[in-house]
């Protein structure tokens, strides 16, 4: 790695460039950070984890038609990428009360809601990712209306998918966050989902029991983060169905 030239990092994974133009190498640390990156610590084997199930859902949706950057996984920690112009914005679709909306709103944890709502929150870490409107997103030039509305489509049919696979294996899928990604075709622009989907970026909650089986295991101290990991990983089928926790998973190529 030391060789390639480093695009960005962020606080769970690197960017490098691409072995071809128009791609960039993603590769996924065992950071786990909580809080704007008050809290940390290095948990063996997330990284590893994350790649190979943010691989399961980019694929999965690229399979049923919503375009996503992802190409193709290089080795355990990395995967290639397409390149493209990320919208200053993360995209939370909620189906459940948790986290912030609960205690933002008074609404009890696992409230179910009328219909999934989209959040925006603005990324910059220095102000703590401060949730914004549609309004601001239009005052700011951060994105069209056009664009907006094909964010809020490509947001629902990510839900849609997500909610159904995790449904078929025992777990709700509360909320999740993506980011979104600008990809030009000569003059003719698109939108992709970007970034990553993992229990990172996800709150998922075991039907039966209400186990947490996400990152908030680490953020309120639930346990152990890679053995949460680890059983959806077992559970979709990325992991072999008689695994258990493990700090460097072995993982079906």
């Amino acid at each position: 790695m030391a060789r390639r030239k480093k695009i960005y990092e962020g606080k769970a994974k690197i960017l490098y460039e691409g072995p071809e133009p128009g791609t960039l190498v993603q590769y996924f640390k065992d950071d786990a950070t909580a809080f704007n990156a008050e809290k940390h610590e290095v948990i063996d084997g997330k990284g590893v984890l994350n790649n190979r199930l943010s691989e399961f859902f980019m694929t999965g949706l690229n399979n049923i038609g919503v375009p996503t950057h992802f190409i193709r996984r290089l080795n355990m920690r990395e995967q290639l990428v397409r390149a493209c112009e990320i919208i200053p914005l993360e995209v939370v679709v909620r189906n459940f009360a948790a986290g912030s909306m609960a205690k933002r709103l008074g609404i009890e944890e696992g409230t179910p809601l009328p219909r999934p709502i989209v959040e925006y929150y603005y990324k910059d870490d220095k102000l703590g990712d401060p949730m914004v409107t549609e309004e601001h997103i239009a005052a700011f030039g951060w994105a069209s209306q056009q664009d907006m509305d094909d964010v809020v489509s490509l947001a629902l049919r990510v839900n849609d998918f997500l909610s159904g696979v995790m449904m078929a294996v025992g777990i709700r899928l509360v909320d999740f966050k993506i980011e979104v990604g600008r990809v030009y075709d000569g003059d003719f622009q698109r939108l992709i989902v970007a970034d990553e989907i993992s229990p990172d970026s996800c709150r998922l909650w075991d039907v039966q029991t209400g186990q947490r089986l996400d990152k908030d295991v680490f953020r309120r101290d639930l346990g152990n983060l890679s053995d949460a990991y680890t059983e959806v990983a077992r559970r979709l089928g990325v992991m072999p169905k008689n695994a258990t926790g493990m700090t460097k998973p072995h993982l079906i190529n």
